[in-house]
């Protein structure tokens, strides 16, 4: 899809950051609406026109927590989380509710820019594969002991119970899945799945993990399928 198809939901209540943030994605084709508190932003985010969601946590009327549930709860498109707040427990908990991003104030306008477009691209590379699995009904599945991974649908099961797992959390497990026994950092899983450089922010990857673990293994402490290879990096284990 064309950039200028793409419709970015701006949900900030600083009008003057919101309208740069704005000025710069149409400069690089994209259309653009914005919302300046959380009713408004949960409106327009599940009326289904937006393709990514450029949501701030403080916000008037509903947090931008509040908000992202709601929309999450409906939609499985791009997320991107900002805030002033720095706290890990922030992005924890951003990440948890179904964030795919979070980035810090302040960051340049550019970098949110490169952001939109990574994930946009990624989103665009995964739905395009999901019609064309269903299209050709070719029932791309992964079974690992207990585990089932359903690519076409994007499902897991875990002994035949459905787990739900967030867009991001459906992307690192399969990719675990399908190259199994290799290590990977945390940078390169970042460069694999969010589709960019980490630029120093790789805790996205380790509560991605986290989660994950929490949903898919029978003792999260003692994983069996995702192991942590100290000092090194991450594993799927055949």
């Amino acid at each position: 899809m064309e950039q200028g198809q793409w419709n970015i939901l701006i949900i900030e209540d600083d009008e003057a950051i919101a309208e740069l943030e704005r000025d710069y994605l149409e400069l690089s084709g994209f259309s653009v609406t914005l919302c300046h508190d959380g009713p408004s932003g949960i409106k327009e985010g599940l009326r289904g026109e937006c393709d990514l969601v450029i949501l701030d946590v403080m916000l008037p009327g509903q947090d931008g927590y509040e908000v992202l549930r709601e929309i999450r709860s409906a939609r499985d498109i791009p997320i991107i989380m900002v805030s002033a707040k720095k706290e890990d427990i922030d992005k924890i908990r951003a990440l948890g509710l179904g964030a795919d991003d979070y980035m810090t104030k302040p960051f340049s306008p550019s970098e949110l820019t490169a952001r939109v477009k990574a994930h946009l691209s990624r989103y665009d590379r995964l739905t395009s594969s999901h019609r064309e699995d269903r299209s050709e009904d070719s029932g791309d599945v992964i079974s690992i002991r207990g585990l089932r991974i359903e690519k076409d649908s994007r499902r897991v099961y875990v002994d035949g119970e459905e787990k739900n797992l967030t867009t991001k959390e459906f992307d690192l497990l399969t990719f675990f899945a399908e190259h199994p026994n290799r290590v990977y950092s945390k940078e390169e899983l970042f460069r694999e799945i969010w589709g960019m450089d980490s630029v120093g922010d790789i805790a996205t990857v380790t509560v991605h993990i986290r989660k994950i673990r929490e949903k898919i293994e029978y003792d999260s402490a003692k994983p069996q399928y995702i192991e942590t290879r100290w000092g090194v990096g991450y594993s799927f284990r055949m």
